[in-house]
């Protein structure tokens, strides 16, 4: 009999996992659809991200954190490319993405002509004011303000001779003032709610380049929101002795603003934050974590890597310096301790059309979640 229960209960501990996998899996694929249009700028894919967060909130059992609603609004500039995306060199046609990128500061325009060459990548056109430049990667990001001219980066292997001719149809289009929201929520504690722990990560990506082309962001971030929600519906099920938050940012790719805003316009006290856990690039993890802010709290740093040691989980848990490359980095200026980890090893995609669901393994999903769950625990013990 002893026997049975011993293995009932391992059964059901599998088949919990299984079931932590397949939530994350569902929520990573739902994120990085069509639909959703890469979370960004047209065809409204941020504010449909924004909608469906906040209803999953709500669905969990998560009370607003504003005690009205989960969005926490702001806006800011930034260029778009909604219309046409249509590039030809030497008479190719390049496909938007895969062959090219325009640079997002690009003003956009109808425009064809001769190159001259500036050096061995880059090539112009004074009159239309043009550059095409060859890369050995694309990837794209956000501005936030429009350039004179149109610079377009072309795959090298896109094009095999030198390119000696242009022409472009592009359209852009500059919204002074893109409104946004960050989604918090909270799970109240049951012993001391005024302690907070929180977990963060942003649900923003770059969204569409053009009619066709939009960047899924499965890496970055849809797989870090996936074990954020993860977390938040377990949390909602079993509540702590210590108030668990949770919030997904906007505006990240656009340079940590929807942190930066919510650290000037905080919906808590940011002296009640016992520690914050931000999650960005949680997809892979053949080689382990790395964790930044690890040198500036130590004894934190510590604890996880004892519980990961203990528990046998990630492959490794590297410690690194303070660095303002993700969202927890506003925090820590305000004196909130915090952490940043990203997972190493795996597929190589990121700010590119490839950096899709269907290629991004999860593959330490599980393990993600026991870590944080304990860390989480061990720092109410504490």
């Amino acid at each position: 009999m002893r026997k049975i229960i011993v293995l009932l209960f391992l059964l059901k501990g599998i088949n919990a996992a299984a079931q932590d996998l397949a939530f994350g899996r569902k929520m990573l694929d739902t994120l990085t659809s069509e639909y959703f249009w890469g979370r960004g700028y047209t065809n409204d894919g941020m504010k449909k991200a924004a909608e469906f967060l906040s209803n999953e909130f709500k669905a969990y059992g998560l009370e607003p954190m504003n005690g009205k609603n989960y969005f926490q609004p702001f806006s800011y500039p930034v260029n778009t490319f909604p219309g046409k995306m249509e590039v030809t060199v030497n008479g190719k046609t390049l496909l938007p993405g895969r062959d090219f990128i325009v640079s997002p500061e690009s003003k956009g325009m109808k425009a064809a002509g001769e190159l001259e060459p500036l050096d061995s990548i880059q090539f112009i056109n004074r009159g239309e004011k043009v550059i095409v430049k060859i890369q050995e990667k694309l990837t794209w990001d956000i501005s936030p303000e429009v350039a004179p001219y149109a610079l377009i980066l072309v795959e090298k292997k896109a094009i095999k001779e030198t390119p000696g001719s242009f022409a472009i149809n592009i359209e852009n289009k500059l919204l002074s003032n893109f409104k946004t929201a960050n989604v918090c929520g909270i799970i109240r504690g049951t012993e001391k709610p005024d302690s907070i722990i929180l977990v963060t990560a942003h649900y923003d990506h770059l969204g569409g380049m053009g009619r066709d082309t939009y960047f899924p962001g499965a890496n970055d971030n849809a797989s870090g929101v996936s074990l954020l929600l993860n977390l938040a519906h377990y949390y909602a099920k079993h509540p702590q002795k210590y108030s668990i938050g949770f919030i997904c940012f906007a505006g990240e790719e656009a340079g940590l603003i929807g942190s930066k805003y919510f650290t000037e316009n905080p919906l808590v006290p940011l002296k009640s934050i016992r520690f914050l856990i931000n999650t960005d690039l949680a997809g892979t993890g053949e080689e382990g974590i790395m964790v930044v802010n690890a040198t500036e709290f130590p004894k934190e740093f510590e604890l996880m890597t004892q519980i990961n040691k203990d528990e046998k989980l990630l492959a490794d848990v590297k410690p690194r310096g303070k660095a303002a490359i993700s969202d927890h980095y506003f925090f820590t200026e305000k004196g909130v301790p915090a952490f940043y980890f990203y997972t190493m090893g795996g597929i190589k995609a990121y700010h590119d059309v490839f950096d899709k669901a269907s290629t991004l393994p999860l593959n330490e999903h599980e393990d993600l979640f026991k870590l944080l769950t304990q860390f989480t625990s061990k720092l109410m013990s504490q």
